[in-house]
């Protein structure tokens, strides 16, 4: 072998030894949130779509039954409500401006109601993972009651979700299978 040939064999030698002592980047940290407001599908679609948010999957959540079916949820004996869960990265989206989000786009005013779709599987819940979520939740439903941008007192509960139930796989990422399917959420233009 030519000195030339030796000269690449040692450099690719050395690549590989740096390669192998080099500490690999670890991913983005993720937080979680889960919350509900009326409809999954239509709630699903608008956060799915916000810059830092990851993943999103609807469910249920805040309820008594293990496993729940879609069909179960309709008569409110469930205890369940319709849930997103969001994964996104707290580097590019804030979970408070998540929270803006969702007091935007649907209605906290109405108990167990969101336009047409009434029961408590419809109810304004935000499903903490965390304290520190919680303390962080709380704080912002009294900053969006005391801005008084929305006219009625806020219904929104705040408490764990128990364990957060995937609805089945049809029932995922509905308005992009979907398009133009049964969505009764609209963003307002408030300022909290």
């Amino acid at each position: 072998m030519s000195i030339y040939g030796w000269a690449v064999v040692a450099v690719l030698q050395w690549n590989l030894m740096l390669k192998s002592q080099a500490v690999p980047l670890a991913p983005p940290q993720t937080e979680t949130a889960i919350l509900a407001g009326g409809c999954y599908w239509g709630m699903e679609e608008y956060f799915r779509k916000i810059d830092g948010v990851v993943a999103t999957r609807v469910g249920f959540a805040g309820g008594h039954k293990k496993n729940p079916h879609y069909d179960e949820t309709h008569d409110g004996s469930t205890g369940h409500a319709e849930s997103v869960e969001i994964k996104f990265n707290p580097v590019q989206v804030s979970y408070e401006t998540l929270l803006d989000h969702f007091f935007k786009m649907h209605d906290p005013t109405t108990l167990n109601r969101q336009g047409n779709d009434v029961g408590t599987q419809y109810r304004s819940a935000i499903f903490t993972t965390s304290d520190d979520q919680k303390r962080r939740a709380d704080l912002f439903k009294k900053k969006v009651e005391s801005s008084k941008a929305w006219k009625e007192p806020i219904v929104t509960e705040i408490r764990s979700p128990g364990t957060f139930w995937p609805a089945h796989e049809d029932h995922q990422k509905y308005l992009v299978k979907h398009p133009g399917g049964y969505d009764n959420h609209k963003v307002r233009d408030l300022k909290f």
